[in-house]
């Protein structure tokens, strides 16, 4: 394991008390956390993105002002639904904030998860789409955005004010974006088409499969046939993969009282149409957990682990679950503490 960071659902509601933030508290926790997480040597800070929820939306506000705060921790999205996206936009957004970042941004994009509105991107006034939820549309912007962020044409010059005919690519360009956007596939045959996209993987916080093999050997498969798919690809370099799990360690009696009860087994439902599996949450001393999480084949095959934290509890319960699992988990799946940057995609050979 490369690499680790924390994963924010960002779940708001009406400031009536403990666990019941406002959306401004919720905010400026997020950017207290990502700082307390910057300083202990943490990897990364990535937020959900949701729309017509009570929840972390539009992205790029929050992850500058944690950028302005801080000055090594990756910061990042886990995933910008493409469905309400401008791609053209989005990418300049990108751009300047990893510029702004000094290229320290890691976005996840894809189709994005189930929503409380029917088809909510119409309301955007994103229209046209002949999938129900919204994939082919999607993946048509995401093809956009990809081709904006690594410098190809995208409108016809003006000759009256350019001087001559040809096409403009969307400015600024920030070098080497295009190997930190990651694409969420919940399904093994997503995790290919990513791979002959030539982005890295994020592996989902649910598959939307369910042959009753494991959460985690269901992602390893999803993973080995990723890097499968990259390799007859012929792409020059190797890319990421992160999964994401509830991981709480236990270290005091409190902690005990807090989350002992939590560890449990995978899990089987519907979402969004599919029968689908959901992983389990890991609870409980250091020496257990680090057993359990090295025996997790998709922790294992990743480079890059994502903590899922319950954000309603606020900075000081969530800086102290990652300090616990940076100081007593982690350095024995392989991890040393960040003091450079963000990991890097590396060349092949």
């Amino acid at each position: 394991m490369k690499a680790f960071g924390f994963l924010s659902f960002g779940h708001y509601g009406h400031g009536r008390g403990p666990g019941d933030p406002t959306a401004g508290q919720s905010l400026h926790e997020a950017v207290d956390l990502a700082q307390a997480a910057d300083e202990m040597g943490v990897n990364g800070a990535y937020f959900r993105v949701h729309h017509f929820a009570r929840q972390s939306a539009s992205p790029m506000p929050l992850l500058a002002a944690i950028a302005a705060r801080t000055q090594r921790i990756e910061v990042g999205t886990g995933v910008i639904d493409m469905r309400y996206e401008n791609p053209l936009y989005l990418a300049e957004e990108a751009a300047q904030l990893d510029l702004l970042a000094d290229q320290r941004v890691a976005l996840g994009v894809s189709r994005g998860s189930p929503e409380p509105a029917l088809r909510g991107w119409e309301a955007f006034g994103y229209t046209g789409s002949q999938d129900p939820r919204g994939a082919d549309l999607a993946r048509a912007k995401f093809g956009e955005f990809m081709s904006a962020i690594r410098g190809e044409g995208m409108a016809q010059a003006d000759p009256a004010q350019f001087g001559r005919p040809g096409l403009l690519r969307v400015e600024p360009q920030s070098e080497g974006l295009d190997r930190r956007i990651w694409w969420g596939a919940g399904t093994r045959e997503t995790a290919e088409w990513a791979a002959a996209q030539g982005v890295n993987l994020m592996s989902s916080t649910l598959l939307t499969e369910a042959t009753g093999d494991s959460f985690a050997d269901l992602q390893r498969e999803q993973i080995d046939r990723y890097r499968a798919a990259w390799k007859a690809a012929g792409h020059d370099w190797a890319p990421r993969v992160s999964v994401s799990r509830s991981v709480f360690p236990i270290l005091t009696d409190e902690d005990r009282l807090m989350y002992g009860m939590q560890g449990e087994d995978d899990q089987v439902g519907i979402i969004d149409g599919f029968r689908s599996t959901f992983g389990k949450t890991y609870a409980g001393e250091p020496d257990r957990l680090i057993e359990e999480l090295r025996a997790d084949a998709a922790v294992e095959a990743a480079d890059t682990l994502f903590l899922t934290i319950p954000s309603q509890l606020g900075v000081q319960f969530n800086a102290r679950l990652l300090q616990g699992f940076a100081e007593h988990v982690a350095p024995a799946l392989g991890w040393k503490p960040n003091t450079e940057g963000p990991v890097q995609g590396d060349p092949v050979g």
